[in-house]
């Protein structure tokens, strides 16, 4: 007999519906099951799953010839979420009950040979999919149901056991009840708390500062001082004065995670803005995305927060090269001989580097012991065309004695980013109707069109690049960060002051390479 069910197969951040076909034939003396259709190992030995848990759970598997095909039969089929299809398909195929009941049902999770019903990744792509595709229910994991529920616009149930799943066919939902999710309740009461806050911060009034320029416009910071001075103290509290994610950048995220299998169970909304910081051993597969079916890398699952990259020069070249395209572009393309796949990177960089090995070059406590020869080599292990990239290069000096014996006296993180919220939001009424968030983003014909400098600017600009020497690329951060820290006074015209304070976050790179 032949039976249809439907599931989706994870085609970067996005799902793909795979039609399986089971004709159990009955034909033959001994059990064999052929899986055709591209299916990878684990696939493959679904077999083996599947005809467990249809034991255990009390239903003799087919006998004879079972063939097993997922369409399209060119798309690469990877993972073990085919397992429950599989099963149910097989029930159906046995006349477990009327397969017309499949119609419209999208099905995924991977069966234990016991019959329950384990997670797998990418379960709210799935069901963002399956609602495209007009689908009225879609059955995963009660693991992932909270996960898929909160896609809204279709029933999601989960199961628990292969039976329960059964039985919803057989039955209609059979007790079953469709998720409910209150995403506003959820952005409200189950955002994580982070305890970090900027008012713990000593000293540092320079760096506090740029990062609330660089949070209120989106700007790549790079944090240059001796070890000990709050780098990345100040690095890991960034993510405390952006914005809160809107519910569609939540659900970017949430998206992003869910692909890569790094939401947790107990996770269904990401809620809070990504704070990623891989270690200086990453590759640059573990950075971009691999592996022959690619899944998002670190800079993907930073998607709408932060990516941390603390002693910049001890990441290998060839990996921090790869970040050029990405920090232009917004986003991640992988090539593989299956195909392109896309991923959404929109982040904010932040890096962080000691001035030389030793760490203590121009350090007035602490006496440098690296030769020049050292100093230079150090350093360029970070390119030109990549510093250019970066908005603000800020140098982070060691505190005073006073100032680290005393009590913190900085701002606390929600003031500031009451302050970059407005800014942000002077921003999103700017570009509407643009493909633009932030003053980071600017391009050519933006910057001319919203940073018209008065005289007085322009000539200290002009003044800046000529002492500097600075690049083009450099020119135009410079416009990017004068404009936003126009809009963090809440006015239109960029004025002298906003320039010089934009040129200071440049010379740095100047001094230092």
């Amino acid at each position: 007999m032949l039976a249809r069910t439907w599931s989706a197969a994870i085609q970067g951040i996005d799902a793909l519906t795979i039609e399986i076909e089971i004709n159990a034939t009955g034909l033959g003396n001994e059990t064999t099951v052929i899986v055709v259709g591209l299916p990878d190992a684990a696939v493959r030995e679904s077999r083996q799953r599947v005809w467990s848990a249809l034991a255990t759970s009390g239903i003799a598997p087919p006998a004879g010839y079972t063939t097993i095909n997922l369409a399209p039969a060119d798309v690469k089929k990877n993972g073990a979420a085919f397992d429950l299809p599989i099963a149910v398909g097989i029930v159906a195929a046995l006349n477990g009950f009327d397969r017309s009941a499949l119609n419209g049902v999208m099905i995924a999770g991977e069966l234990a040979l016991d019959g329950s019903v384990r997670s797998v990744p990418g379960a709210l792509a799935m069901a963002l999919h399956a609602r495209e595709q007009g689908m009225r229910a879609i059955l995963v994991p009660a693991d992932n149901a909270q996960e898929a529920g909160v896609t809204g616009g279709i029933a999601v149930y989960g199961v628990k056991h292969l039976l329960e799943a059964i039985r919803f066919f057989q039955d209609g939902d059979h007790g079953l009840q469709p998720t409910r999710v209150d995403l506003r309740r959820l952005q409200e009461q189950d955002r994580r708390e982070d305890r970090r806050d900027f008012a713990e911060v000593k000293g540092q009034e320079v760096a506090r500062r740029a990062l609330e320029v660089a949070a209120a416009g989106g700007h790549n910071v790079l944090l240059i001082g001796p070890p000990g001075t709050g780098k990345s103290m100040l690095a890991q509290r960034l993510p405390t004065i952006l914005p809160p994610l809107t519910l569609e950048e939540a659900l970017e995220v949430t998206r992003i995670h869910s692909v890569a299998g790094v939401l947790g169970r107990v996770t269904s909304l990401v809620t809070t803005r990504p704070f990623r910081a891989p270690h200086h051993t990453v590759s640059d597969a573990g950075l971009l995305g691999g592996q022959s079916m690619p899944r998002p890398g670190e800079i993907s699952l930073a998607h709408n927060g932060v990516l941390f990259l603390d002693e910049l020069p001890e990441f290998r070249r060839n990996v921090l090269e790869v970040l050029r395209q990405p920090l232009e572009s917004g986003e991640v393309t992988i090539s593989r001989a299956l195909g392109s796949f896309t991923f959404p990177a929109r982040i904010m960089l932040v890096a962080a580097m000691n001035p030389c090995p030793c760490g203590h070059y121009g350090n007035a406590q602490r006496q440098c012991r690296c030769s020049s020869g050292q100093i230079t080599t150090y350093r360029s292990r970070i390119s030109g065309p990549l510093l250019d990239r970066i908005d603000l290069h800020i140098e982070v000096a060691p505190i005073s004695r006073d100032e680290l014996m005393g009590k913190p006296r900085g701002e606390a993180s929600e003031p500031i980013r009451q302050r970059v919220a407005r800014a942000r939001a002077i921003q999103r009424q700017r570009y509407q109707g643009l493909p633009l968030r932030t003053n980071a983003e600017m391009g050519s014909r933006e910057l001319d069109q919203f940073c018209i400098l008065d005289r007085s600017a322009t000539a200290i600009l002009k003044t800046a690049i000529a002492d500097l020497d600075l690049s083009a690329r450099a020119y135009d951060r410079i416009l990017r960060v004068a404009r936003t820290l126009a809009d963090l006074e809440g006015v239109e015209g960029i004025g002298m002051h906003h320039v010089g304070e934009a040129v200071q976050y440049r010379t740095l790179d100047r001094q230092l390479w």
